[in-house]
């Protein structure tokens, strides 16, 4: 079975990822913190950011497109609502990847806790918003 996928929801998905990230890593939210804990020192170049951030972009999507086919799989299997199945499915494959797979190697690489909560925080509220947006736009 190969899933049926709405790519206007999976670009809109990926581009919310972009706007949780500008507004969670701001220096006025927690920009700030992320950097004192990370020890990111800001070069004061734009340059700088372009690489991490057409990464960021490449990353989103791929995302945005496994959420969208294990949301339409979950929804084949367990039938209801295909709002429904995209947030339960985000909200586990978070848990089940994103933040333990964060909270593995952060505590390999001697990272201060704090750092890990806030990242997988922000993991959340960007998969979160993009099974709202992929929910609430079904494959027709």
């Amino acid at each position: 079975m190969v899933p049926d996928i709405n790519y206007w929801a999976v670009f809109l998905a990926t581009l919310s990822s972009m706007v949780v990230g500008s507004i969670w890593y701001t220096p006025r939210v927690f920009g700030n913190y992320w950097m004192k804990q990370a020890n990111i020192t800001p070069s004061g170049n734009a340059k700088d950011a372009t690489w991490p951030i057409a990464v960021t972009v490449i990353v989103s999507f791929i995302t945005a497109w496994v959420l969208a086919g294990a949301a339409f799989i979950s929804l084949d299997f367990y039938g209801g609502s295909f709002f429904l199945n995209a947030l339960v499915t985000a909200i586990i494959l978070w848990a089940g990847f994103t933040a333990a797979r964060f909270i593995t190697h952060d505590a390999f690489d001697g990272r201060p806790s704090g750092l890990t909560v806030l990242n997988i925080a922000h993991e959340f509220v960007t998969i979160v918003i993009m099974a709202i947006i992929i929910g609430v736009w079904p494959p027709a």
